[in-house]
């Protein structure tokens, strides 16, 4: 471990950055792809056929409001020094927000749009806001590494969060409660984990960035700066684009996740939970592996192989009739989940400028929040209008992989690393 860290980055201080990865996995697996994601649809919706769409709308409303601000935030706290306490806001946000899901009940629409929304805002700005901080603690060469530890960590952060959930959900059911009572429950469990496993992050990881001289209007002004040379980093915003397809299709899949396993497979919430508790366990062990390969045979590559293996899923997912096979395309995305989204947050790891880190991870996480609009969305929009194939509208979401490799193919990684050492 310790010939990949910069200097004077302990081996503590990685942990506690790796544990806001394990920390915010459990509103991820929960809250958006295995209990509240199905609760949403047959409880809070009771089951309308517009249910699917007003999740996957509710989740493109909270990915607007990150898109809008993320670039801001980021260049805000490159401005102040201030990423460290601008994450603890979001933290603080999204445990709240997350608690109060508990009373969205039978009916209470409103109640569980406004906290999802919210919740969810917070989530993702406190994802690009960790994010920054790689570059800071891990080599040039060797942020496949670490940032495959972050996330294989974090999978096991929603293995922890899951395992609770399933155990207080086999116990409830085993009393005969329905979902309406346990899963609030469950929602509170995991806003709890969150706030406790992220503890660590704030007592021991350092801000190491220091304060840039700006104006009363610096966020604005360093934002407008980045979009005047946008064509310097030309191989950054093609692998943007990149990402905004390829994390379209991942998108879908991890906020659907559970709704196809109950509507096309006939899952119970049980069978649900075990499947995704399984696929966390594949998507850690997929991003320490493929961390360490991308260090090996480079980036591109790696990303390149996980996005064949994701539209390997999708062509299984559409072809099974029964369980056996959908397990098999489950894990399947578990082992490309993990490896993936590690391989994209090395990369831009590379392509931003050492002194607008939070600045290019906001855009990276622009990036990502309009995939996320887009995959769901394109998801809920083919199942509606194909009354209800929800295997047509897994189908059409795989093409985002395909459109993704051919714009992985134009990127290259040494031209946009000069290019970042240059800004």
């Amino acid at each position: 471990m310790r010939s990949s860290l910069a200097s004077g980055v302990t081996r503590r201080e990685i942990w506690a950055w790796a544990m806001f990865d394990f920390a915010n996995s459990g509103y991820t697996t929960v809250i958006i792809t295995a209990v509240f994601n199905a609760y949403f649809v047959a409880v809070v919706a009771e089951g309308k056929p517009w249910g699917t769409l007003a999740w996957t709308s509710t989740l493109a409303l909270s990915y607007a409001l990150v898109i809008v601000t993320a670039p801001l935030i980021g260049a805000h706290a490159d401005a102040t020094a201030r990423k460290k306490r601008l994450l603890l806001l979001s933290t603080i946000g999204c445990v709240i927000f997350t608690a109060a899901l508990a009373l969205a009940g039978p009916g209470a629409l409103g109640l569980a749009v406004l906290f999802v929304v919210l919740s969810n805002f917070c989530f993702g700005t406190g994802e690009n806001l960790i994010a920054a901080f790689l570059p800071e603690l891990a080599r040039d060469d060797a942020m496949g590494r670490v940032s495959g530890w972050g996330w294989g960590l974090g999978y096991i952060g929603g293995l922890v969060s899951l395992g609770a959930c399933l155990g207080y959900v086999s116990w409830a059911q085993g009393q005969g409660h329905t979902a309406a009572q346990f899963v609030p429950v469950c929602v509170l469990i995991t806003a709890l984990l969150f706030a406790l496993s992220s503890t660590p992050t704030f007592l021991y990881l350092k801000e190491r960035s220091q304060p840039q001289p700006a104006s009363a209007q610096g966020a604005w002004s360093r934002f407008a700066r980045t979009l005047r040379e946008a064509g310097r980093y030309r191989d950054l915003l093609r692998f943007l684009a990149c990402t905004v397809c390829y994390q379209a299709g991942i998108a879908a899949v991890i906020s659907l996740a559970a709704i196809y396993a109950d509507q096309v497979m006939g899952f119970t919430t049980q069978d649900t939970l075990m499947l995704i508790f399984i696929v966390n366990i594949t998507a850690s062990i997929g991003a320490v592996l493929f961390g360490w390969l991308q260090d090996r045979i480079g980036h591109r590559p790696t990303l390149a192989l996980t996005l064949l293996g994701w539209l390997a899923m999708v062509g299984m997912i559409w072809l099974a009739s029964g369980p056996a096979l959908f397990w098999v395309a489950a894990n399947i995305a578990g082992l490309c989940m993990g490896a993936s989204q590690s391989a994209g947050r090395a990369i831009v790891g590379l392509l931003a400028p050492p002194t607008r880190l939070a600045e290019f991870f906001g855009l990276w996480g622009q990036a990502v929040k309009l995939s996320a609009i887009l995959g769901p969305m394109t998801y809920g929009l083919a199942n509606w209008l194909s009354g209800g194939d929800h295997r047509l509208a897994m189908l059409i979401t795989g093409s985002y992989f395909v459109i993704g490799l051919a714009l992985l193919a134009s990127v290259r990684l040494e031209r946009g690393r000069r290019a970042a050492l240059t800004g």
